[in-house]
């Protein structure tokens, strides 16, 4: 297994995001919620560069008391991205896709070492 230089720590705050190539392979690096998440820039639907995509928290259904349905929100506690080509959205700390858990992102382990980022491959 090769460990890929990402970027120096400090380029990576919340939100940001990094990209190395590694064997034809495009590899998204970002850190969300204070973690680091790493996946392959590929989104299992049609290839779209997932990790490029928007990131937004997922939408809920607000129901009542009554089981009545009285719109929607979000929920701040899980954030997804969303893949620009088609829209498929997936779970940015778990991979898993929000339609369909059947469907994941590639993830790769990511290691901080002397305040540098790296990409177990």
């Amino acid at each position: 297994m090769a460990e890929i230089f990402v970027a120096p720590l400090s380029d990576l705050g919340e939100g940001q995001r990094c990209f190395v190539e590694h064997e034809d392979q495009v590899i998204g690096v970002m850190r969300v919620k204070g973690k680091l998440v790493a996946y392959l820039n590929e989104c299992p639907h049609q290839g779209g560069p997932v990790c490029e995509g928007l990131l937004i928290h997922r939408v809920v259904d607000v129901i009542d008391e009554k089981k009545c349905h009285r719109g929607m929100d979000f929920d701040p506690d899980t954030l997804h991205i969303v893949c620009p080509w088609h829209g498929w959205e997936f779970n940015i700390v778990t991979g898993a896709s929000a339609g369909d858990g059947q469907w994941h992102l590639k993830r790769y382990q990511v290691v901080e070492r002397e305040g540098k980022v790296y990409v177990e491959c």
